[in-house]
């Protein structure tokens, strides 16, 4: 069976199989680790008041970004943003930044300049200091690594395998304003527009739009109020979209899911545009991706405790759905009153459907 599946096309396996697999095969760890593969970010024992996070993330030109669509800055920003998010997911403080780049021989000093500043814009806020990385030449596209360290209480972690029967769901923020602003982007790159010229009616929509999805924010602050309180039981961020990475926590934690459509956060922004588009916006929100915002789950004891905690966030906390057995599966509840499969619509690597880069994919 392992001889064959090694013998499987990544397309055939798929990018959270592929995980799983190594998972099984490599990822046995010693009692220092108390978190390894299958988190937002792997947690080791440093001492008996701290653990260490870890977490990394590469981006990829053609899959994660392109050139005609994001600057050297935005692409750094967001590289770094994705790393903080992960630390924010796991309620826990970041601390240092390891960078490393792979460049093709086009790019300029100046060039890499603007990536390291956007890279530090993202963690300046945060205290996050740049400590160490690699350069190397690439023949194919700009490569950027990014590796950021944090630390946490070890009883305050927040994890994806918590989650209980009962439990509440929730989210920060608004979900699909990412994917909305990519839309413009590359839409304004072709010189198309499918919407008939609608997106431009109110360009603040669309400069709102285009910032979530560029210039992301981690939610650092609403993590840390979670994992101080114990007011979740598992948390996520929200990188693949909202039913890829709902489906990661009912995994790991062994349960179901039921979400209401109509409790899905939505900007005035996405909204807007979604309906100039001739698309439901729920369907963004669902398989968008990148908007870096939190999905957590509650029991109900701590509901008044998270309305306290909530005035004091930076961002708004929407319930959206109920933890339900891992029988009843993943399922979503439209405003009709319906009830339909959740399916997982949101973004893998080496989908065999998905044979265009992710950008690309997104633009249709």
């Amino acid at each position: 069976m392992r001889t064959r599946s090694l013998r499987m096309s990544l397309p055939q396996v798929g990018e959270f199989n592929l995980i799983q697999s190594l998972r099984r095969r490599y990822g046995q760890t010693g009692r220092a680790v108390l978190c390894g593969i299958g988190d937002d970010a792997a947690m080791v024992r440093a001492s008996s008041a701290h653990a260490l996070l870890i977490t990394t993330d590469l981006v990829a030109e053609g899959i994660h970004f392109n050139l005609h669509t994001a600057t050297f800055a935005d692409i750094g920003y967001k590289a770094a943003v994705a790393n903080l998010s992960d630390i924010a997911a796991m309620g826990g403080t970041p601390q240092y930044l390891l960078a490393s780049v792979a460049v093709p021989r086009s790019c300029t000093a100046s060039n890499i300049d603007d990536l390291y500043g956007g890279l530090m814009r993202a963690c300046r806020p945060h205290g996050v200091e740049l400590v160490g990385g690699d350069t190397s030449e690439s023949k194919d596209g700009l490569f950027v690594s990014v590796t950021v360290t944090g630390c946490v209480e070890p009883g305050r972690a927040l994890r994806r395998d918590g989650a209980k029967v009962g439990d509440l769901v929730y989210v920060t923020g608004t979900l699909g304003d990412s994917l909305a602003g990519l839309r413009i982007l590359t839409r304004k790159g072709r010189r198309q527009r499918r919407t008939r010229g609608r997106e431009g009616a109110n360009p603040r929509y669309v400069k709102s739009l285009v910032d979530r999805h560029l210039h992301p924010t981690p939610r650092l602050q609403t993590g840390l109020l979670l994992a101080h309180d114990r007011l979740a039981t598992a948390a996520i961020d929200i990188s693949d979209g909202l039913s890829g990475d709902l489906a990661h926590v009912c995994r790991e934690s062994g349960v179901g899911a039921e979400i209401e459509a109509a409790a899905v956060p939505l900007s005035d922004a996405c909204r807007a545009y979604a309906v100039a588009s001739g698309v439901d916006p729920i369907d963004w929100a669902l398989r968008g991706g990148e908007d870096y915002e939190l999905l957590f789950t509650v029991p109900p004891r701590n509901c008044s405790k998270l309305g306290r905690v909530s005035q004091r966030s930076t961002c708004r906390i929407t319930r959206i759905g109920t933890i339900r057995p891992r029988a009843f599966g993943l399922r979503l509840r439209r405003q009709s009153g319906r009830v339909t499969q959740l399916a997982d619509s949101s973004y893998q690597h080496f989908r065999a459907a998905r044979t265009t880069p992710r950008e690309a994919a997104w633009s249709s």
